[in-house]
């Protein structure tokens, strides 16, 4: 398949550890591509090189197998782009921007329309006047209304509302089935897992992970949360517990992996036998709850930044 982004040994660096250092990544025709990250960790940085408006200290960006920055002016006309940040100009209304817009990337007015009501935006009144939310919508509609083949997005929805939230993530499901090449940067879990192909996780200026998506669904091991209806229940079955390990396969791949009070974890591979035999041995006790804990595309980015204690409710 060929590749619409190929970033190789991209570096810039700001010195004091800031910036970003060799960055490796492709994004393929078709494909979502998730950037997750906090605020600060190189999102942006690699979002405004890769639309040629920086140059790298080292490595290079290709888009459509040009360097970004020596032909960004040639690569911008298929690209639509929504900024992190939104700066629109001011002394001018929603509509006369979107005209304006029109009209230097020569867009359709039926895709205007389209857009408008798709986000229910009524772009009246003075741009510096509207809303956060108001503003990211006026933002979409700029960078959409040409429909671009590729779509770079930079926290695409913030200072939308949870609704228009959801409207979005839609619209971009629509838009990769329509053969978009998108690259979702995002620090929004759901957004990100809901929407892309393949991630790569970002963290202080370097890549530390990159996966499919679906491979977190697929993760192999399942964790089981049981509640036992009292302490003695839990005890004895603390005590089984050996002897079920001992007579099942693969045995060292299954283990209690917490308990607290009456509440247990137990952490088990996906394997139909040993779900089989654990399920055996926990319908002998007296049970109030025995649920699957879903693994989640938090919980393993959480992996790559758990000792950190500066997330500063980031990813709330």
């Amino acid at each position: 398949m060929e590749d619409i982004i190929k970033i190789t040994d991209l570096t810039k660096d700001y010195g004091h550890g800031r910036g970003i250092f060799d960055i490796n990544l492709t994004v393929a025709k078709g494909e979502v591509f998730g950037f997750l990250g906090p605020n600060g960790a190189g999102k942006s940085t690699t979002i405004r090189h890769i639309m040629g408006f920086s140059k790298p200290d080292k490595g290079q960006i290709l888009v459509f197998n040009k360097d970004s920055f020596k032909y960004y002016y040639e690569i911008l006309k298929y690209i639509g782009y929504l900024p992190g940040e939104i700066a629109l100009p001011e002394g001018l209304t929603g509509w006369e921007f979107i005209h304006m817009m029109r009209d230097l990337r020569h867009a359709s007015n039926d895709r205007i329309e389209y857009l408008l009501e798709k986000f229910e935006f009524d772009p009246l009144g003075d741009t510096k006047k509207m809303s956060l939310g108001d503003k990211r919508k006026l933002a979409i509609v700029a960078a959409f209304m040409n429909d671009p083949e590729v779509l770079i997005l930079d926290e695409p929805t913030s200072g939308l509302d949870p609704v228009m939230q959801q409207v979005f993530v839609d619209f971009i499901k629509d838009e990769k089935k329509r053969g978009k090449t998108i690259f979702l940067s995002s620090h929004i879990f759901n957004e990100v897992e809901d929407t892309c192909d393949r991630i790569a996780i970002i963290k202080d200026g370097r890549i530390v992970s990159e996966f499919a998506a679906k491979s977190i669904k697929h993760n192999e091991n399942k964790t089981f949360r049981v509640i036992f209806s009292n302490i003695d229940e839990l005890h004895k079955f603390e005590q089984e517990f050996p002897r079920l390990r001992k007579n099942t396969d693969k045995a060292k791949r299954i283990a209690i992996s917490s308990v607290h009070e009456d509440k247990l974890e137990v952490q088990v591979a996906v394997n139909d036998k040993l779900i089989n035999e654990l399920i055996k041995v926990i319908a002998k006790y007296d049970v109030d709850e025995f649920i699957e804990n879903k693994y989640t595309l938090e919980d393993y980015f959480m992996h790559f930044y758990k000792e950190d204690k500066d997330f500063g409710g980031v990813f709330k």
